[in-house]
């Protein structure tokens, strides 16, 4: 990878702003940089499904881009969501981040054609992209989302691509993350998407986790993060056990809606959704009040 940042430690899967009328708010999104700039995550996604990609159109995306690269502290990894159903779209955008200085592009797979996406057609999207692009290639499994799987032949195949540097699995499965990292090279980095697996998966060799729960607890998501890297077992496995509530009614039941109010409490900016998302009910906040106060407080006795 030569100097490229590394792929390692906790990536918060950014949150986009947007503004009362529904507009891209690129002021708060380089305010929330700036004061993520202070904690110890080691790089940013942007565009990613809690980005809420699927529902922004291209200029959104290379504004959004230029703006957290110009906001990001040097030496932090920047991957931008690059992954669109159309090969040749897939390519453009990847240059836009290449060209921005991105290090690496997080590639979704096509879904929208999903009876004809055999592990054939997906090796090839992938290689095509690979072959074209600037900056290394990550694989983005997602399948609760866009209902297509990367397998792990499709993973094997890949890694032997020089321009294919790793993978996120959003998954949440550990068995599969274990069975991709016993068939690819040493040097494919796979980070998990999921906040509730960040300690097995990296007992079984990931790097770290992408995370929509680094949006808004930042600071546990990188303590439990040092705490598995220093090997201190016992104060990971309670780390991770802390951060399984929140991801299971926030980031799960409530969607990126929970994230975003969550965000709000702790001081960054999360706003409204996009539709056909739709906001939280006063039920909901209340609950993330109370869940969001109880593990703040927490904080002191880890």
């Amino acid at each position: 990878m030569g100097t490229r940042a590394q792929l390692k430690g906790i990536i918060p899967a950014l949150a986009t702003p947007f503004d009362a009328d529904g507009a891209v708010a690129l002021v708060q999104m380089r305010k929330n940089i700036h004061a993520y700039n202070g904690t110890g995550l080691s790089g940013y996604l942007v565009f990613g499904s809690t980005g809420e990609s699927v529902l922004q159109n291209r200029a959104e995306f290379e504004s959004l881009l230029a703006v957290v690269r110009e906001a990001a502290k040097p030496g932090r990894v920047l991957i931008a969501g690059t992954g669109v159903d159309s090969t040749a779209e897939t390519i453009s955008r990847t240059e836009v981040a290449a060209k921005l200085g991105y290090d690496y592009a997080l590639v979704l797979p096509p879904y929208f054609f999903k009876p004809a996406m055999t592990s054939k057609v997906l090796v090839e999207h992938y290689r095509r992209v690979a072959d074209a692009s600037r900056i290394p290639i990550l694989l983005y499994s997602v399948p609760q989302y866009s209902g297509v799987a990367i397998e792990l032949d499709v993973a094997a195949r890949l890694s032997e691509h020089p321009n294919v540097a790793g993978m996120k699995d959003s998954s949440g499965n550990v068995d599969r993350v274990g069975a991709i990292l016993a068939s690819v090279p040493e040097t494919f980095a796979l980070l998990t998407g999921a906040s509730t697996t960040v300690y097995p998966s990296m007992v079984m060799g990931a790097r770290g986790g992408i995370l929509a729960l680094a949006d808004f607890l930042p600071e546990l998501c990188v303590m439990l993060y040092e705490a598995i890297v220093a090997g201190d077992a016992p104060k990971a496995l309670e780390l991770q056990r802390r951060l399984i509530p929140p991801t299971a009614r926030f980031v799960g039941a409530m969607g990126i809606s929970g994230v975003k109010y969550a965000m709000d409490l702790r001081g960054y900016y999360g706003g409204p959704v996009r539709g056909p998302l739709l906001p939280l009910d006063e039920g909901q906040k209340r609950e993330i009040e109370t869940m969001i106060a109880g593990l703040v407080s927490s904080m002191a006795t880890v």
